[in-house]
Parts: C-alpha cells; sequence; structure tokens
C-alpha cells in the first residue's frame, strides 16, 4: 500500500513537467515574406498537422512546403521530411528557427514586399490634373494649399521678401571697406562682394579674412565672387558686418614669448 501510494505521488508530481516538456517554442520564418514570429508547438503534433497548422498562418501551402529546422544563426540542423513523424521526433529545443520553404512558384505571396519589383505606374501632370478624386483635385475644388488664392499670394510675398533680404543693410556696404563681422566670433577683414549671388535668394556680403577663418576662396557652388586664398573667404548677410576703421590686428609678441 505504502509503494504504491509512492508511485501515485511521484506520478502526480511527474505529470506537469512531463506536460511542459511536450511544448517547445520555435521562431517561425517564412521563405515567401522573411518576417519572423515566435510560435509554441506541441512535439507529438506530427509534421502532416503541423503544415496544416502552418499553412493558416502563412498562406504557404502545406503540399508545397518545406520545413527545415535552423539554429538561430540560420544554419540548417535537418530537414522535417516526414508527414507522419511527430515533431518530437526531431532534435527540437526552445528557440530554434523552423523555416518554412515555398517550393510553389506560382505562388504571390510575398511579391510585392520588395518595391523594386512592382512595375510603377507613371502619368504625365496634365493628365493626372484632369482626373476627378484626386487629392489635386480635392485640393483645387476646395481651394486648399496652393490653390488657395490668400496661400498664393502669401507664398509670392514671402519669395520676394526673401530676393530682397539685407537689400537696405547692403546699401551702406562698399567693396574696399574694412569691417567687422559677428557670426561665430568677431572676425576682421575686408568687403570683397556686394549684392545677390546664385547659391541662395537675397543680398550677401564677401569677406576676405584677414586670417583663415572662412569656408571657401571666394567660390561658392562652382562660381567665382572673388578672389582670395582657400579657407579665408566667406558670404555672410550683411545684418552681420559692420563697416568702419578696423585695422588688421597685428600679432602682440612680448619679450617672454616669441
Amino acid at each position: 500500500g505504502d509503494k504504491r501510494g509512492i508511485r501515485t505521488n511521484t506520478h502526480s508530481y511527474l505529470h506537469p513537467l512531463s506536460k511542459m516538456s511536450h511544448i517547445v517554442k520555435l521562431h517561425v520564418v517564412s521563405s515567401a515574406t522573411n518576417v519572423g514570429s515566435e510560435r509554441r508547438f506541441d512535439k507529438a503534433t506530427t509534421i502532416g498537422n503541423l503544415k496544416g497548422k502552418l499553412e493558416m498562418i502563412t498562406g504557404t501551402s502545406s503540399i508545397s512546403m518545406e520545413l527545415r529546422l535552423q539554429d538561430p544563426d540560420g544554419k540548417d540542423i535537418c530537414v522535417l521530411d516526414k508527414d507522419d513523424a511527430m515533431l518530437g521526433a526531431y532534435p527540437v529545443v526552445d528557440f530554434l528557427v523552423l523555416k518554412i520553404i515555398d517550393h510553389d512558384e506560382s505562388n504571390t505571396v510575398g511579391t510585392f514586399e520588395d518595391v523594386s519589383k512592382v512595375e510603377k505606374f507613371e502619368i504625365d501632370d496634365e493628365t493626372y490634373g484632369a482626373i476627378r478624386g484626386t487629392v489635386r483635385d480635392f485640393k483645387q475644388r476646395n481651394k486648399m494649399g496652393r490653390f488657395n488664392p490668400e496661400f498664393a499670394a502669401q507664398a509670392a510675398a514671402t519669395a520676394d521678401a526673401k530676393e530682397h533680404e539685407g537689400e537696405e543693410e547692403a546699401k551702406a556696404i562698399k567693396v574696399g571697406n574694412r569691417c567687422q563681422v559677428r557670426v561665430g566670433g568677431t572676425k576682421r577683414g575686408e568687403v570683397m562682394y556686394v549684392g545677390k549671388t546664385e547659391f541662395q535668394p537675397g543680398f550677401w556680403i564677401g569677406i576676405k579674412y584677414d586670417e583663415p577663418l572662412g569656408k571657401n576662396d571666394g567660390t561658392v557652388k562652382g562660381k567665382k565672387y572673388f578672389d582670395c586664398s582657400a579657407k579665408y573667404g566667406s558670404f555672410v548677410r550683411p545684418v552681420h558686418v559692420e563697416v568702419g576703421d578696423f585695422p588688421e590686428e597685428e600679432l602682440d609678441f612680448s619679450d617672454d614669448e616669441m
């Protein structure tokens, strides 16, 4: 009686562990989508039934499906090729990869995940503008964005303001003036250019600094506005330039330093 009691107690103690060991966690990845997810499977499930479950998950037909067991680095361990064999008959442990290979070339699952394979539909601007129901058509009918006269007027005013930015300040600055610039610290130099440029709207002042504290040699984006040594030239807005008696600062060498 005592022995049977021990066996009964032992059996009831081991059963939960045995049941837990029947479940394995695998990272399922499909060759059709390359998207993975962690799934729990019963080791007592046959490979045939497993394929049926995976077909519902991935859309890959169980008939054209090949299952491979891989390590976390994607290296093949074995192929689960016997439909009547149980999953537990293979060396499955938690967190291995279950790779689903789809051998059906006609399967379009995942085809359009790579947009480079999608043929682009192109339409000219005039044709698009004549189509009803587009975003542009909606904005035109509701006078939104650039189709709003007020918006267009405001955009034009902003563009005009940018074109004339710094014009008044530039009138007081002449080529050849000595100047002091208050951008990124205080620097002295000579005005080499006053006016508009091709690289930005508005008025700009070209400066040749006394020291190599600039950004160019008087050339910006291939266009030369003035000549100077590399790193001595720079362009700044007129508001940051003060002209006047700003002689070149001489280095003061004391007897203690040469």
